[in-house]
């Protein structure tokens, strides 16, 4: 998928995910422990299916050992916008997983 948009006065072409790169990956199992910190309000849990996709046991059964960790008033750049929580939830998780 690429998406244009533009930043005056320069356009850029972003591509998110090429997913047909990634199509030998479709049935792999991540077995390492994860964790996944995001914003209740994130932008992404409005495309479509998304927001299924993580609350559901799906992204369980692709990484069985993932931690979901929400901040309530945090939107897509959560270590942008509580960079001490982020960092507490990370230091936290890696002195329990190390």
């Amino acid at each position: 998928m690429i998406c244009k948009f533009k930043i005056l006065p320069f356009e850029r072409v972003v591509i998110y995910r090429d997913w047909g790169r990634l199509a030998h990956l479709k049935d792999s199992i991540i077995q390492a422990p994860s964790l996944l910190i995001m914003g209740n309000k994130d932008y992404v849990m409005k495309s479509p299916g998304m927001e299924y996709y993580i609350n559901s046991e799906l992204l369980k059964s692709d990484v069985p050992n993932l931690e979901i960790k929400y901040l309530s008033e945090g939107s897509h750049f959560v270590q942008e916008q509580f960079p001490e929580e982020v960092n507490k939830l990370i230091l936290g998780f890696l002195n329990q997983h190390l």
